[in-house]
């Protein structure tokens, strides 16, 4: 029937449209969702659908009578489109293929398909469908494994070492009153402070790779937050800061594993003490700790008046393994972002250069338990 389409019609400059192709057929192939191109035994196109020549993005009557030559030379198509066609003409026509993908200038996915042979007398029909979802779709797919295997290969080789750093632990303590002795115990005080720093990057590894699952406790914001200042007020103070819990209106309560978020804002609270140490001024450290209620949510402040960030930085803050810090490892905002998600939450940020950072973790409130 196609072999019939392009024989019983040749385009016109003055109109694709007018010809004998019978009409319900022509409807078919112009609404269809691919691009439909028809090049007859001498090459000549016989037939393009709005698809095509809109990916194509040209006008339709410019590609009246143009044969394979012409198209790779027209002047109004791109150079990247001139240089894909020529890819899919040496893919398909040249060496055989009946099917090729490529992948245009807007970072959108194509699959061409190739009709020829025998059955089409000397006819060349070409197909072009988009399929980014699908590309997409197996891209996460991919990943996901790769990320998954990399999750359980780094458990495995952090659970590895892990064993002879507890060994080399306890051997050194027992060698601790020779050192002593020795006038070296300093020595000492560096391993066992390396060793103590490997295993909590071997912890960041486990929480990554395998992060557990919430174990929900209803707790009131106000209680967490002081909590929280409790266990990081010496350390704060250590570096000359001030840390400070705002005022809260009312009593908000939340249902979550109270451990991992305390994790979460235990973490904030020294990347902030870092942001605020890395400032080249004699501004006095301040951080600041906060909540209120927004419709369903709490939302839950740090802010710090440190160093802040660029936009580039914001925008890869929560991938695993980015960091700016020298030592760092680039897991603990990964970490607690997906603590956050795994509660039905998220996480936003907002800096300004030598100005500060202000995150926002916002948390469903448990229902019954607002005052």
């Amino acid at each position: 029937m196609l072999h019939e389409i392009h024989e019983s019609r040749l385009l016109s400059p003055r109109s694709f449209q007018a010809g004998l192709l019978d009409s319900t057929y022509e409807n078919v192939l112009e609404h269809i969702d691919c691009g439909v191109m028809l090049f007859d035994e001498e090459g000549v196109l016989t037939f393009v659908n709005a698809r095509a020549y809109g990916m194509l993005e040209i006008q339709r009557y410019t590609l009246a009578g143009c044969t394979v030559v012409d198209l790779l030379t027209h002047l109004s198509l791109s150079r990247i489109k001139k240089r894909q066609l020529l890819h899919i003409y040496r893919e398909t026509v040249y060496k055989g293929k009946t099917m090729y993908e490529f992948m245009d200038e807007y970072g959108r996915y194509w699959e061409v398909n190739a009709s020829f042979g025998a059955g089409m007398n000397g006819s060349y029909l070409f197909t072009f469908k988009e399929i980014s979802d699908y590309k997409k779709i197996e891209q996460t797919a991919y990943q996901n494994d790769n990320l998954a295997m990399l999750g359980k290969l780094s458990a495995s080789i952090a659970h590895e070492i892990r064993n002879p750093l507890t060994a080399i632990r306890g051997f050194i303590q027992l060698l601790r009153p020779h050192l002593q002795g020795l006038g070296k115990e300093e020595y000492a005080k560096i391993i066992l402070a390396e060793i103590d720093r490997a295993n909590d990057i071997i912890h960041e590894f486990l929480s990554s790779s395998k992060p557990s699952s919430p174990q929900a406790g209803i707790i009131s914001i106000s209680a967490l937050l002081k909590e929280v200042i409790l266990l990081t007020e010496s350390e704060v103070l250590m570096k000359g800061c001030q840390i400070v819990l705002n005022a809260i209106a009312g009593e908000l309560y939340i249902s979550v594993d109270v451990k991992q978020i305390k994790q979460v804002l235990i973490n904030m609270i020294r990347n902030a003490l870092e942001a605020i140490s890395d400032r080249l001024d004699d501004t006095t450290g301040r951080i600041e700790l906060g909540a209120y209620r927004e419709g369903g949510e709490v939302r839950i402040i740090v802010s710090d008046n440190g160093k802040g960030m660029d936009v580039c930085t914001m925008s890869h803050l929560f991938n695993q393994f980015f960091t700016t810090k020298e030592n760092g490892t680039g897991l603990g905002l990964s970490v607690s972002d997906r603590i956050i998600k795994n509660h039905g939450g998220r996480i936003s940020v907002s800096s300004r250069i030598n100005e500060g950072t202000s995150f926002v973790i916002s948390l469903p409130l448990t229902p019954g338990f607002t005052a």
